[in-house]
């Protein structure tokens, strides 16, 4: 294998990339517009970025009805957690480090919402009750302070053909339930982890 030509430096990285121009400068902003509410409002998924102090990183994904992040004012919003796997790595990263950055996405649509803030655990607070699913009330919600908001550009999507249906192909790869068994000596059976990952997994969308 050849030798890597590393980039060392910001120097380096500028000599290289240039500089942002225009509209990729002028579009952040530090509080949430009506644009993003609207944006927000519409936005089914969004992905959380963390760290810890040591720079260990996790992203973790959120899914709900769209609009399920709740907008407290045009500097906070709240995202409601769900019952999960209970590792929590991206809730460990928040009570080390609380800068985290967002990205919503809606379905179908190429550009993204980015938001960058600190945030914060809650266990309950009285806007709890407006983020009730299928009559479960979330324990945990991430609160974030809103820093920085802007538009991403779509060419991630629009390179990768994202949301063309006719490039999609989920069966590329075995089911969820034989990719955990070659990683893992489950004491599941192949069957049992299909039927957990199928029906069951849906069942408990909202159970912990």
């Amino acid at each position: 294998m050849g030798e890597y030509a590393e980039i060392t430096s910001v120097e380096e990285f500028r000599e290289l990339h240039g500089l942002p121009q225009g509209r990729a400068v002028a579009k952040e902003h530090h509080r949430l517009f009506d644009v993003d509410r609207e944006w927000l409002a519409a936005s089914p998924f969004c992905l959380i970025a963390t760290s810890d102090t040591e720079g260990n990183c996790d992203v973790s994904p959120k899914g709900d009805p769209a609009g399920f992040a709740h907008v407290l004012d045009d500097k906070t919003l709240v995202i409601p957690d769900r019952p999960g796997n209970k590792r929590g790595d991206g809730f460990m990263n928040i009570l080390a480090n609380p800068h985290v950055g967002l990205i919503f996405v809606i379905p179908g649509r190429i550009e993204t919402l980015r938001v960058n803030g600190r945030a914060r655990l809650l266990r309950d607070a009285p806007f709890f009750d407006d983020m009730i699913v299928k009559g479960n009330r979330p324990t945990l919600a991430i609160l974030v302070e809103v820093e920085s908001v802007y538009f991403h550009c779509g060419k991630a999507f629009l390179r990768s053909d994202m949301w063309k249906p006719e490039t999609w192909n989920p069966d590329v790869l075995e089911s969820h339930a034989r990719l955990t068994k070659r990683v893992m000596d489950t004491p599941e059976t192949v069957e049992e982890l299909e039927t957990y990952y199928g029906d069951v997994y849906l069942e408990k969308l909202y159970k912990a």
